[in-house]
């Protein structure tokens, strides 16, 4: 792994007396991809609110580019650079498309880096640019996930986190979801925590993942390695390998 950028160590999170995750340990390194796979309530979510703030664990760490930011308010964590893309993309509908993407950067102090950044923006999605001034409930549900990529964006963020990217599109949006966040990783050099359920799709644009069971790791590694392991075959692919990929097989299935 590259120079450790998010480091999540021992955390323990409840919800009243009933335990979310139970000592779960992950890091995501600099420049990275890595998946959190799992079934419904396996914890990826919470793991999620943990990395934001959203949710105070009971015990364990969480660190950033360094730093301890376990007991740091989420504002705080945006500012030193956590971005999220939250589950079902959650844009503001009655908002335009420019207006939304100015809320992404509410911790910015800089109104020229601000605009600066707008630009970079409607360059790298051409769609928001050509419907800046529209609603964004007008939106189909890819689109709006651009525009949530985009907002994300805004507060330039070493690492987004993403949580269910890929939930209710279209196969074709699916594809440029995908396409996406590995042009987001690849250009930008933004590091990528993604939860996801469909675990072919996530490890086949992933460099490393884990699997989560009721609150606990169970499995991790190279993705690769992921894909081809019987353990995560059984519980997420369904099918046996082939002489293609399972994620070269689930990104063909989607295009």
């Amino acid at each position: 792994m590259s120079d450790v950028l998010l480091d999540v160590r021992d955390v323990e999170v409840f919800y009243g007396s009933a335990q979310a995750l139970a000592g779960e340990s992950i890091a995501v390194g600099t420049g990275e991809i890595v998946s959190l796979l799992g079934g419904n309530a396996s914890g990826k979510s919470t793991t999620m609110k943990a990395i934001l703030g959203l949710v105070r664990p009971r015990h364990g760490t969480i660190a950033f580019a360094g730093r301890d930011i376990t007991a740091l308010r989420t504002s705080r964590r945006i500012r030193l650079g956590i971005g999220s893309v939250p589950e079902a993309r959650r844009v503001f509908p009655q908002m335009t498309v420019e207006e939304n993407l100015l809320t992404g950067a509410f911790t910015r102090r800089s109104h020229t880096g601000v605009r600066t950044s707008l630009r970079e923006m409607y360059e790298l999605f051409p769609r928001l640019a050509e419907r800046r001034g529209q609603a964004a409930g007008t939106f189909s549900g890819g689109e709006q996930q651009m525009l949530a990529f985009a907002r994300a964006l805004m507060s330039k963020p070493r690492l987004i986190c993403m949580d269910e990217p890929t939930m209710g599109l279209s196969p074709l949006y699916v594809e440029r979801v995908l396409d996406t966040i590995e042009q987001i990783n690849r250009e930008l050099g933004v590091a990528v925590l993604m939860v996801e359920q469909n675990a072919e799709l996530a490890l086949s644009i992933a460099h490393r993942g884990y699997v989560l069971r009721t609150g606990e790791i169970v499995l991790a590694g190279d993705a690769a390695d992921l894909l081809q392991n019987p353990l995560v075959r059984e519980a997420y692919l369904g099918r046996a390998a082939t002489g293609t990929t399972a994620g070269q097989a689930a990104r063909a299935s989607y295009t």
